[in-house]
């Protein structure tokens, strides 16, 4: 009797296990979606990211003013510290030489200037570039740890 009790539950556990299996069981998967479709949704999506990117650049050029090619139309000729924040600085732009109070709160026009017939057409770099200096730098490092191996 108690053999057959014990059959009796494991077969009901078996039939609940397996009602509840088929109920789970994830339904039959979906139709591929054609090559075509595939290649219109990965074109489109293309399509959105190169708009976002131009329409970034337009942006970024309408809220800078154009300033991004403009550095050539101005050069630092000189420069000197009259004070421990202020300077007086000389900029050419387009010909014409101003004379520039620089303070950490303003910047103030000071004189407008023709340009000097014997100035010199490029004006020296004020200092070296960054690159340049980094490179150095890293070398004199690698160079410090090889003589103390």
């Amino acid at each position: 009797m108690f053999a057959m009790t014990r059959r009796a539950v494991q077969g009901a556990f078996y039939l609940v296990s397996g009602v509840a299996a088929a109920a789970t069981a994830a339904p039959p998967p979906a139709a591929a979606p054609s090559p075509f479709m595939s290649l219109l949704q990965v074109l489109f999506g293309l399509a959105v990211v190169l708009g976002a990117i131009v329409g970034l650049a337009w942006l970024f050029k309408r809220v800078s003013g154009g300033m991004l090619g403009a550095s050539n139309r101005l050069k630092v000729v000189s420069g000197t510290m009259v004070g421990p924040k202020e300077r007086v600085v000389i900029v050419e732009l387009e010909g014409e030489w101003l004379v520039l109070g620089v303070t950490p709160q303003q910047v103030n026009l000071l004189s407008k200037l023709p340009r000097p017939e014997g100035a010199e057409q490029e004006a020296a770099p004020a200092a070296e570039p960054f690159a340049r200096w980094l490179k150095a730098a890293m070398e004199k490092g690698r160079n410090g740890k090889a003589g103390r191996q």
